[in-house]
């Protein structure tokens, strides 16, 4: 129950007929289990999404994983440790163009195939790496050419790139261990590129036969160890240091860091734009659950731009986004708006997340401000704006969001993305905003997604938790301590299944019971006619 006095109320429905599968069409894969929501608190819904479920409407389901064609697994950005991939940079840099001077992008790029984009890129880069690397040295390149190239390891195959500061200390130690045959020895540089150093004129070249030792040509300077030469560089600089702090104690002059700071996520949506920008963006936040006034100012507007979106991006027949299924999908939530001292200043509950452009709607985000996380449900927006990537944009935003809520609130510190499918290539860019993990689906952890993804390749299921000894803490115990709700009255089940002798609900009520966990079920109501 929640602190003021409020119950959740649910009717569960069981799921043993499988139906269509939005991910690979086909037509009886799709199994999940499923109960209809009359009232949910905002804690009763984190727990539930912390174990699989998920809402759309009123209505909440969770995927039957192990039997379901196309699993589904919850997962979570860590907000305040997310940093921007290279694609999220230029999706920002994209808008801030376009806001600037009205600068559309040529591509269409709705973010449905990001992922296998993403994929791609990380799985090539280390291929293309190795082959530069081949031709340059075949060229008789090396030290120039692989100085401006970071080491990458075969290893990393369809891993996220490295940090930046991993990526230098690579590159440092291809300047080290990789030298040029053709340095003249008298260089002070072990480092200095092949075309520095002292050319030998053809015509002078004696033809001699080489001497035991001395290598191919007895004109060049025997080849040196990768480790003297390391150890030559240390002590050049060793004594460059003792010379600079000599200097420094005469006049001392404050070094600038040559480490440069990254930008943050915030500093790329809020770029300086021009003083009199072409178009102007600005977000609002509404709550649609009770509606507010400017919801119900706003209601038909977005609605206008989820039905052009669910025509043009979903190829919905036109009588299908109806006003009455918008509500029932977007609008009606389940969930109670409530405040908490120490939570955000906003509250909690379910909210719309409109983009305004110049004055009109052009994308809406249907968002759950729950006490640990911020849970994206939905995203439309207008098909004359999709070259503007607003789904990532929006994503990013989100997330930009969520890190400001933490501030008001410590404990809200997580991104919910929804479900990762890997099985469904267009469904994979999810995982590109890191850190991130997925949700065991027999233990329900999380599990950091670099570890599941070996998992995935090799099935489309998996436990993800590797410590085999492990289990659910919230476990079924005791089923008759789960509450019901029958004929007005509040009750456990031990006491409703004394009053309906020789019923046969027991099954059903264990199974619910068994999937929404212990405390929960001691929490929720289960309707009972």
């Amino acid at each position: 129950m929640a602190a003021g006095g409020s119950y959740s109320i649910v009717e569960y429905f069981g799921g043993d007929d499988g139906y269509r599968c939005g991910y690979c069409k086909n037509e009886k894969g799709n199994f999940s289990h499923g109960m209809w929501s009359h009232s949910m608190t905002v804690q009763d819904y984190q727990d539930l999404i912390d174990r699989g479920w998920r809402r759309s409407g009123k209505y909440v389901y969770k995927p039957i994983m192990n039997k379901t064609c196309c699993p589904q697994y919850t997962i979570r950005c860590h907000a305040s440790n997310f940093h921007p991939t290279k694609t999220h940079k230029k999706t920002l840099k994209r808008m801030n163009k376009f806001l600037s001077n009205g600068e559309m992008p040529v591509e269409q790029n709705d973010g449905k195939n990001e992922g296998v984009l993403e994929e791609l890129k990380c799985r090539l880069k280390p291929l293309s790496s190795m082959l530069q690397r081949t031709v340059a040295i075949a060229a008789g390149k090396t030290q120039s050419f692989l100085a401006g190239e970071p080491m990458d390891s075969v290893h990393e195959e369809g891993v996220r790139s490295p940090p930046q500061d991993l990526l230098k200390k690579h590159h440092t130690d291809v300047e080290e261990i990789t030298t040029s045959p053709d340095t003249d020895s008298k260089s002070t540089s072990p480092s200095t590129p092949r075309e520095d150093a002292a050319p030998t004129p053809p015509e002078k070249t004696s033809h001699v036969t080489p001497k035991p030792g001395k290598g191919a040509d007895p004109n060049r300077p025997m080849c040196r160890k990768a480790k003297d030469i390391r150890k030559e560089r240390r002590l050049q600089k060793d004594q460059q240091k003792h010379q600079e702090g000599e200097s420094a104690s005469v006049t001392p002059v404050p070094l600038k860091s040559t480490s440069k700071q990254p930008k943050s996520l915030e500093d790329f949506i809020s770029e300086s734009l021009p003083a009199d920008p072409l178009h102007r963006l600005e977000v609002r936040l509404v709550r649609s659950n009770p509606p507010s006034p400017q919801f119900k100012a706003s209601f038909d507007a977005s609605y206008q731009v989820y039905k052009l979106y669910q025509i043009a991006i979903h190829e919905d027949p036109a009588d299908k986004p109806t006003e009455g299924q918008f509500k029932r999908f977007l609008c009606d939530s389940p969930l109670e708006a409530t405040t908490a001292p120490d939570g955000p200043d906003v509250g909690y509950g379910s909210f719309h997340q409109q983009y305004w452009l110049d004055g009109r709607i052009v994308a809406v985000g249907v968002l759950d401000i729950l006490p640990s996380c911020v849970s994206s449900v939905y995203l439309y927006y207008h098909p004359d704006f999709s070259s503007l990537s607003l789904g990532t944009y929006s994503a990013l935003s989100e997330i930009a969001f969520t890190k400001q809520l933490q501030k008001q609130s410590p404990k809200l510190a997580y991104y919910y993305l929804g479900f990762y499918v890997h099985s469904c290539p267009k469904m994979r860019y999810k995982g590109q905003y890191r850190p991130s993990d997925l949700l065991c689906p027999e233990t329900y952890v999380w599990v950091s997604i670099e570890r599941c993804l070996p998992h995935l390749d090799t099935s489309a299921y998996s436990r993800l938790n590797e410590d085999a000894k492990a289990g659910d803490a919230q476990a079924l115990k005791d089923v008759g301590k789960a509450l019901v709700l029958h004929r007005r009255t509040v009750m456990p089940y031990a006491a409703y299944a004394r009053k309906r002798k020789g019923s046969n609900e027991e099954k059903d009520v264990e199974q619910y019971a068994g999937l929404v966990g212990q405390t929960c079920a001691e929490r929720i109501l289960l309707y009972r006619s």
